[in-house]
């Protein structure tokens, strides 16, 4: 019966997309029709077929290897926090990102992750008949993470017109960054979070090309070469006499990433405090009108159909469904911090869909996020057509957390 209710709930899933499409007529259902099957057979492979399952399991290995090596650093700088029982949140998740980024950067730098992209995403727009540089920014997500993926895609944001701005905002909803996978495989299982990131990428292409469908003439289907002036204005690098882009020295480089991995932790440090507190506050007024309301129960039963969809006993799915409104309000590592002590013993079906609906970045704080980033790349028609369409971007988010959550949970019982 659970499984019933789970192929129910993503076909309920789909038609969301469809009904709440901007233009129903121009939607590409062969395109739709033929991510979705791939995404169903991409989803079996990782979690039903040993090959698949192999190399999710040797992924999320070598994830927590470079968590490993990240801690002699750590360990170095800060030995009376590393041997310990039990360490700390902050020390045993948000410090390695102070290596893993800069790892990250320097596969940018010597040129092996734009090659990597590009060409993956090429075979993506290649499978899915979908617009090259959609496909692209997918992959290009899925390595940088969204900001980043913006940043470094500024000519070409410029050059399209609004609607594919936002189709691109709508899809910088769905993303993890590769850098910050490690800190999710200490708190979450593995194999799922390793599964849920390339799912995430197809189904963000599906559920752009239901809620805003654009058609892509071939003239418009090319994908920009960044240099030039282009970099200057990304950051990037210096120009040289002739205009061309000069290559930042090594170190210098280097010292830059390091300095970002460190801000970055510290925004991930504050929000996680800020949230989780405010929370609290928020739970503690509520308790002075009712001791049972609390912020947890309310977004429980808002968000409690969605959860049942999932094929879950009533028991899980109101959980569930406290952990997706929770997620949704502050951020993923909230919900993965309360249940990294607990998940081992869910039942497996509950395991796979709530470790594949956290692991994105859609939330409320995402949203402002990616519209100051294109506020400072794109014009002013494009920008405002994204600040109008702030519902459809949290409503892409969400779809795609749920569709990936059910289309993983099919096969994991």
């Amino acid at each position: 019966m659970y499984l019933a209710i789970n192929v129910l709930g993503l076909l309920v899933f789909l038609a969301v997309g469809i009904i709440f499409s901007k233009n129903r007529k121009e939607i590409n259902w062969r395109g739709v029709i033929t991510m979705v099957i791939f995404n169903l057979v991409l989803a079996w492979f990782l979690t039903s077929f040993s090959g698949g399952r192999a190399i999710v399991n040797g992924a999320a290995a070598g994830f927590n290897e470079l968590m490993k090596i990240a801690y002699v650093g750590i360990e170095f700088a800060l030995p009376s926090m590393v041997n310990v029982k039990q360490m700390d949140w902050f020390v045993s998740v948000l410090l390695p990102i102070l290596m893993v980024v800069p790892l990250f950067d320097i596969l940018t730098y010597i040129g092996i992750l734009p090659w990597v992209i590009k060409w993956i995403g090429r075979g993506l727009s290649f499978i899915t008949g979908q617009p090259k540089f959609e496909s692209f920014f997918a992959i290009e997500m899925m390595f940088l993470g969204n900001t980043e993926a913006l940043a470094v895609s500024s000519l070409q944001l410029k050059q399209i017109n609004a609607k594919r701005n936002l189709t691109l905002a709508m899809m910088s909803m769905s993303c993890v960054t590769a850098s910050i996978i490690g800190s999710y495989t200490q708190m979450m299982p593995g194999e799922y979070i390793l599964t849920a990131v390339p799912v995430n990428v197809i189904n963000a292409l599906i559920v752009v090309a239901l809620l805003n469908p654009v058609k892509v003439s071939p003239e418009e289907d090319t994908i920009a070469t960044m240099k030039g002036s282009a970099m200057a204005e990304t950051e990037i690098g210096d120009v040289d006499a002739n205009g061309h882009a000069k290559k930042e020295p090594f170190f210098s480089f280097l010292g830059d990433s390091i300095l970002g991995a460190g801000r970055l932790i510290l925004i991930i440090a504050a929000n996680v405090i800020a949230f989780v507190a405010l929370a609290a506050l928020i739970d503690k007024l509520l308790g002075l009108i009712n001791p049972w309301l609390s912020l947890e129960h309310i977004l429980g039963i808002i968000m409690y159909p969605l959860a049942w969809l999932m094929g879950l006993p009533h028991g899980e799915a109101f959980q569930f469904a406290q952990y997706m409104g929770t997620k949704l309000v502050t951020n993923e590592f909230v919900v993965m911090g309360q249940v990294t002590e607990t998940i081992k013993d869910f039942a497996p079906h509950y395991k796979a869909v709530l470790t594949v609906f956290v692991t994105s970045f859609a939330n409320f704080s995402t949203v402002g996020m990616i519209i100051g980033c294109f506020k400072g790349i794109v014009d002013r028609e494009k920008n405002d057509l994204i600040s109008k369409n702030v519902g459809y971007m949290l409503l892409s988010g969400i779809l795609v957390s749920l569709l990936s959550a059910a289309m993983v949970g099919l096969y994991v019982w």
